[in-house]
């Protein structure tokens, strides 16, 4: 009842706003041709960092920017697969749907995105990016309207992870005039998407209101039956207003609000090797209680403001909301001591009473399996702003000051209910009390500053960049028997940090066709709350250039990222215990080769048709270089030299296109190489490998008119199986050949 009086007030609010809109008396003259509608495109309505492919040709650093257009080629919903496209990026698959990635910028550890800054819109969104990074909250792909991706020197304002990148997801933006669109798209394992954007623009007024649904029974079987699929919701409302255009000094107020909730029949419980090579869409029937239900809301209050023509001033307060309970198998307890469903999977003849328990061949006395209610909220607040100040005729100077002050807040409180299996069935038999498993918060407060000044001489543009970082990071433990957290037994921990963060990028532009960049800054990732960690440090290099020859457009990266220490995480999902606990790992050094190529085939010709080619090679070489044991199951005793987990070595992603005006048809292929799933050299052995993959899409869209489009994707079309993980516990796969058709229309 609570969810469906909050989703009803959602969509009482959207329709407010087409209302309030529809007695607001607006002059569409002064925004409709002059100069003043560039003004509005990019100083109120855009929240892009970049903006636009140019500006990352300009850049002083690596950065990629996927453009609207780009992000309907394919129509893909989940990141996993859009992100492919991207130089530097690796990442691996979890439920086969993108709701939970795992991505690394070069080298980061991936599990679960915690090592790299996320935004929405240019505000931090993890559910608590510095107490508890982990992302089981990633925005909906399929509601964005693009994509930006900044590495190297590129993004050292945007803080606190700046190792290896920055990604910022920009929502779908107030249109200019009255627009919209309705959307729905029904496919393979009835799965279905439908979403409804509509927009306008005044004088002084605007605003977009968006609908966005996507739901699916799933691709996997669970032993005896049940739906394996998901089902999404998010509702989003933004509203402008602004001063008149000529007015002495600019100004515009923008409110974003933001609500999703989500279910998904999702396990951590994976497949013994013999059991994927059999089945690999098996479930489990241990897993048939297993369940995630979120919910997530987002408030923003932007405001602009333009003192003078070379001043912008852009304040954010923000805050965002999220609640989890993650209900799903844990351990097996058939003796005395329990063993967890990791270890259960990776040795099945070690634990034959457990597998057999787990795959429901044998019923079982009460209180064998443990299934865990990983009940967490989560709260993460600021306030920042960004002064832009340009100056300067011969020499053009751009100086931009920010500054931040952030809290956040995740607030443990689970427990963990006990079931057996009789005739293949989980039936529970004990209820545990709630905050018996874990009752604590762990918490931020974080002070950010930053400097950047670009200046260009000419040909050539220098970013020399500083970047201040100071937070508290706290835990509060209540214990497992102070439910009503009296205080009876507290345990408190706290870890300051305080750190300067500098950065230097260059770009010397040889001629429009060729040009040079480069740049070193220090990488930066906080340590947690554990007394004695320390934070992640390394040196980053990067050097690169762009190019334009006769159409076959370009950039080649080398980058070199040296750790002085890096942190380890005990997450569940990478098969620790899910403290979430911070480790010292040790030295470390990443290296590597990223190269992007466009060439339009057809671009000699007086054919109408493009034939457009995009390929795009990540090479990544990521070692430790110290030695140290650790009790996480992907690292594991450690010595020098030992490749990092869960890094492929070689990725490369070509797509290529025949299109016109009236028709699209893309084709996507994706080679991912082999990668271990534990710390260690030379060849792999099975039981610690995912094997190389080879992954073809294709898309079409056919425009029937300028209002009406139809479209399709087949996913995985020559229906390849592969792994994608050995995490959280046992071996998982990749989504198998999937066919999706919808229609558009928009006005």
């Amino acid at each position: 009842m609570k969810k469906m009086k909050k989703k009803v007030s959602i969509v009482t609010l959207l329709a407010l706003s087409a209302s309030l809109y529809s007695q607001v008396k607006v002059s569409k003259d002064t925004i409709s041709k002059n100069k003043e509608t560039v003004v509005l495109d990019e100083v109120v309505l855009s929240s892009n960092i970049l903006g636009s492919k140019f500006q990352v040709k300009n850049r002083t650093g690596s950065a990629y920017y996927l453009s609207p257009q780009d992000l309907k080629q394919f129509g893909y919903t989940d990141i996993n697969k859009v992100l492919r496209a991207v130089p530097g990026i690796s990442l691996y698959e979890e439920e086969g749907f993108g709701l939970r990635p795992n991505i690394s910028l070069r080298g980061t550890s991936p599990e679960r995105s915690s090592k790299i800054t996320i935004m929405e819109d240019g505000v931090l969104i993890a559910p608590a990016p510095y107490s508890a990074p982990a992302a089981y909250y990633f925005p909906t792909m399929g509601r964005m309207g693009s994509i930006e991706v900044l590495k190297g020197s590129s993004q050292i304002q945007y803080g606190p992870y700046t190792t290896g990148g920055a990604i910022n997801l920009v929502s779908k933006q107030i249109p200019k005039s009255l627009s919209g669109d309705v959307q729905f798209t029904y496919g393979s394992f009835n799965s279905r998407n439908t979403e409804a954007t509509i927009g306008d623009s005044g004088e002084n007024f605007g605003f977009v209101a968006q609908y966005y649904n996507y739901n699916s029974d799933g691709f996997k079987s669970i032993d005896g039956g049940g739906n394996t699929g998901f089902d999404k919701t998010d509702y989003v409302g933004k509203f402008r207003l602004n001063t008149n255009f000529d007015a002495k000094i600019f100004q515009a107020l923008t409110f974003k609000i933001q609500y999703s909730e989500e279910s998904s029949n999702e396990t951590y419980l994976g497949l013994t090797q013999e059991d994927f090579d059999a089945n690999p869409y098996r479930r489990y029937i241990a897993s048939a209680a297993d369940r995630l239900d979120t919910e997530h809301s987002q408030f923003q209050v932007n405001h602009l403001i333009k003192p003078t023509q070379n001043i912008t001033i852009k304040t954010t307060a923000y805050s965002n909301k999220f609640k989890r309970n993650w209900y799903k198998l844990d351990d097996i307890k058939i003796t005395n001591s329990g063993v967890s469903i990791a270890n259960v999977l990776d040795n099945p003849t070690q634990f034959p009473d457990e597998y057999l328990a787990v795959t429901g061949a044998v019923n079982t006395a009460d209180d064998v399996f443990g299934v865990k209610a990983n009940n967490r909220e989560y709260e993460a607040k600021g306030i920042q702003t960004v002064a832009n100040f340009i100056f300067g005729d011969k020499v053009l100077s751009d100086l931009e000051i920010g500054l931040r002050y952030h809290e956040d807040f995740e607030d443990r409180f689970q427990w963990k209910d006990k079931y057996a299996i009789q005739n293949k069935e989980m039936i529970r038999t004990t209820v545990a009390d709630k905050g018996s498993d874990a009752n604590r918060i762990a918490n931020a407060k974080a002070l950010a500053a930053h400097i950047l000044y670009k200046v260009t001489f000419d040909k050539l543009t220098l970013t020399p960049g500083l970047r201040y970082e100071n937070m508290t990071l706290g835990r509060i433990d209540y214990g497992k028997n102070d439910y009503s957290r009296i205080g009876v037994d507290l345990k408190t921990r706290e870890n300051k940090v305080d750190v300067f963060i500098p950065g230097i990028g260059a770009n010397y532009r040889f001629s429009n066709q060729l040009s040079l960049f480069g740049g070193v800054h220090k990488g930066f990732a906080p340590p947690g709350n554990t007394e004695g960690t320390n934070p992640e440090k390394s040196i980053n290099i990067e050097l690169g250039g762009r190019f334009d020859f006769n159409g076959l457009k370009g950039e080649l990266v080398g980058y070199y990222n040296d750790y002085d220490n890096l942190i380890g995480s005990d997450l569940a999902a990478s098969g620790g215990t899910g403290s979430l606990d911070q480790f010292n790992a040790g030295k470390a050094l990443v290296k590597g080769i990223e190269l992007i190529l466009n060439y339009n085939m057809l671009q000699n010709t007086t054919s109408k048709l493009r034939l457009p080619l995009t390929l795009t090679y990540t090479l990544t070489d990521a070692k430790f270089q110290s030695n140290f044991d650790s009790e996480i199951d992907i690292y594991g005793a450690v010595n020098y030299g030992d490749q990092i987990p869960y890094i492929a070595k070689n990725q490369f992603n070509f797509t290529a296109a025949l299109e016109n005006s009236i028709f699209n048809i893309s084709l996507s292929g994706r080679y991912t190489d082999s990668f271990r799933t534990q710390s260690g050299t030379g060849a792999i052995p099975e039981e610690f490998k995912i094997g190389n993959n080879f992954v073809v899409d294709v898309a079409a869209r056919y425009y029937y008119t300028s209002r009406i489009t139809l479209f399709t994707n087949i996913l995985n079309v020559f229906d390849t199986t592969y792994e994608v993980a050995r995490l959280p516990a046992g071996l998982r796969p990749g989504a198998p050949f999937m066919v999706n058709a919808g229609v558009a229309f928009s006005f």
